[in-house]
């Protein structure tokens, strides 16, 4: 699956949470991070480039700091410019059609805050209603958000858990079963570069490796069995 991450945000170099996601980005999967302010400072989108790079990926995913309930000044243009009639929507309009489609959203503000009775007043299920309607419009299929609430707050433990959320949300399937997630988490230790461990990790690592599977055998053989008491 290949994965087109288009960012939005004006002060990127000056954001800890956006240099924190970027770093985590790993190298061995077919990810592309397309950052709208470093290639079109001047606001003037090239719209066949962008149309044409869209087409080369299966999933697609928006990431952006929260600007007054909505997305930076750039990202509503791109969308305005490059998602037209005859390319996104329309009869002609089929070219995102069966894509994934997600995103990847910086709050500052706590997530408590956003509910009825909150301070904001709505969720932001709700407030992202216009990017559900831009996916259901364009045929892409919408994945559950990924909304990161006061990263700055965040403990080592949470933003490492955080790292993990992410990687998942860029590279898993779309499915959120035990399986594909013990299946992801096989996958990641076993690329993992071996000559980059300490004396013993990888020792570790093979162990980590043999429980989940183990516990995958035991599952699949438990539901066997209710299987044929049903």
């Amino acid at each position: 699956m290949k994965t087109l991450v288009i960012i939005s945000h004006p002060e990127i170099m000056e954001s800890g949470s956006q240099q924190y996601l970027l770093s985590s980005i790993p190298e061995n999967k077919d990810i592309t991070v397309h950052h709208l302010e470093s290639i079109y400072p001047d606001f003037n989108i090239d719209v066949k480039k962008e149309q044409n790079l869209l087409k080369e990926y299966d999933r697609i995913v928006f990431q952006f700091p929260f600007y007054w309930y909505s997305a930076p000044a750039l990202l509503k243009k791109w969308q305005d410019d490059v998602l037209a009639d005859g390319f996104a929507y329309g009869k002609k309009g089929k070219a995102l059609v069966g894509k994934e489609f997600g995103l990847v959203i910086s709050i500052g503000v706590r997530k408590e805050e956003y509910q009825p009775g909150g301070r904001e007043g709505f969720s932001i299920d709700e407030l992202m209603k216009p990017f559900q309607a831009m996916a259901l419009k364009t045929g892409m299929e919408f994945l559950k958000m990924l909304p990161i609430f006061q990263f700055s707050y965040l403990t080592e433990n949470q933003k490492m858990n955080l790292l993990i959320r992410y990687q998942q949300y860029l590279t898993r399937e779309k499915e959120d079963s035990l399986a594909v997630r013990e299946k992801w988490f096989i996958e990641e230790l076993k690329s993992t570069d071996s000559s980059k461990l300490n004396d013993g990790n990888q020792f570790v690592l093979n162990q980590a490796i043999e429980f989940i599977e183990e516990n995958r055998d035991t599952i699949d053989e438990l539901k066997i069995v209710l299987d044929q008491m049903n």
